[in-house]
């Protein structure tokens, strides 16, 4: 197997063959009945190009580390507003994905875990706007009973990313 290197001006070279290194690898998907006035914090399917899928377990604004079994006065500092939770869970998300040689616009697929998805998903999306800008990747959200980590949390998301190499 030929190894690959990394030549003039940003190509790669395999096996005496060069080509371009795309400039973006991520191929956003959208049906033709899309309209830009719908104002979509996700899409139906992201396409992407080269790179290395990474498998985020659920973050939210706890610790990533902290005890098991799990001691509520770890969590007593942890705001009670689904805005800061959402800053706090998504910086969590930004330090695996840095971690792992990613960030935000790695991201092509997230679940977010609400516990009152009335009250706290535009919130929450505001502030997932403010952390991913123009990058939106695909999107399921659900509400559920109670998260695992404390009650006094309000949303988890888990993720899916494609790394470079």
């Amino acid at each position: 197997m030929a190894m690959a290197r990394k030549g003039r001006r940003g190509r790669v070279r395999r096996a005496g063959k060069v080509r371009a290194r795309s400039r973006s690898r991520v191929e956003v998907v959208h049906l033709p009945d899309n309209k830009p006035e719908y104002n979509m914090p996700y899409v139906p399917a992201v396409k992407m190009r080269g790179g290395k899928v990474l498998f985020l377990s659920g973050v939210v604004a706890a610790p990533v580390y902290h005890h098991h079994p799990h001691r509520p006065e770890e969590f007593d500092h942890i705001p009670a507003d689904a805005a800061a939770q959402a800053r706090m869970a998504l910086g969590n998300l930004t330090r695996v994905l840095e971690a792992a040689g990613g960030n935000l616009r790695d991201v092509v697929y997230a679940t977010r875990f609400f516990t009152d998805l009335e009250k706290d998903q535009d919130a929450v999306n505001a502030v997932w706007k403010e952390f991913f800008g123009d990058h939106v990747p695909c999107i399921t959200t659900v509400q559920i009973v109670r998260l695992g980590t404390d009650p006094r949390l309000r949303l988890e998301i888990a993720a899916l990313a494609v790394v470079p190499d």
